[in-house]
């Protein structure tokens, strides 16, 4: 059977890819603000952010409750064209953990499969992951810019948020409540805010 690419997978199972592309958006810019200012991760990381922020939301086709882990499923499932079976079952656990709870190697399945280095890498892209969904409520694009001041010393990462028009300050609450994971992952504490005119 032919793979799909994971934009023909979003095409095939959603309806509503504005919110993907738009979390793809932000999670990459969080992902190139986090490689270069608060810890190095290889150019294929990237590749594994796109395809789970493109396909976070596929579980969708099958039920909103527990989306997150039917996207997970679909995913392992169908394969993505371009990634090995490993690499496939890792996209899957990062949109398994952009909602819900934390990974857990004793209780989720899937997620124990894998060894501590590609635990490791599921964290970290699934907090970036969770941080870019909560920061896109909405259907339209709020945000310009997102950039990352890091103390290194206090291990302190500052989201620094550039809305697109002063005016309309888009709502942070989801994306502070989501920052849970990324702090375990990358073992820092942060804080999201505007970025000031």
């Amino acid at each position: 059977m032919m793979k799909l690419s994971a934009k023909e997978l979003l095409n095939k199972f959603s309806n509503n890819d504005i919110h993907s592309q738009e979390v793809n958006r932000l999670a990459l810019m969080i992902f190139d603000e986090t490689n270069s200012k608060v810890f190095e991760m290889p150019a294929r990381y990237r590749e594994y952010l796109e395809a789970a922020s493109l396909l976070h939301d596929i579980g969708y086709h099958i039920d909103s409750k527990g989306h997150n882990k039917h996207s997970m499923n679909m995913i392992i499932e169908s394969g993505i064209a371009g990634f090995t079976e490993l690499e496939t079952k890792i996209i899957g656990c990062i949109c398994r953990y952009h909602r819900g709870g934390l990974p857990d190697k004793n209780e989720h399945e899937v997620y124990n499969t894998l060894d501590k280095k590609e635990r490791k890498i599921v964290k970290r892209l699934a907090g970036i992951l969770k941080i870019a969904d909560g920061l896109a409520r909405n259907e339209n694009s709020m945000i310009d810019n997102i950039s990352i001041n890091y103390n290194q010393d206090n291990k302190v990462v500052e989201f620094i948020i550039t809305p697109k028009i002063e005016e309309f300050l888009p709502d942070l609450s989801s994306a502070i409540r989501k920052r849970d994971l990324y702090e375990i992952g990358f073992k820092c504490q942060s804080v999201i805010k505007f970025a000031l005119s």
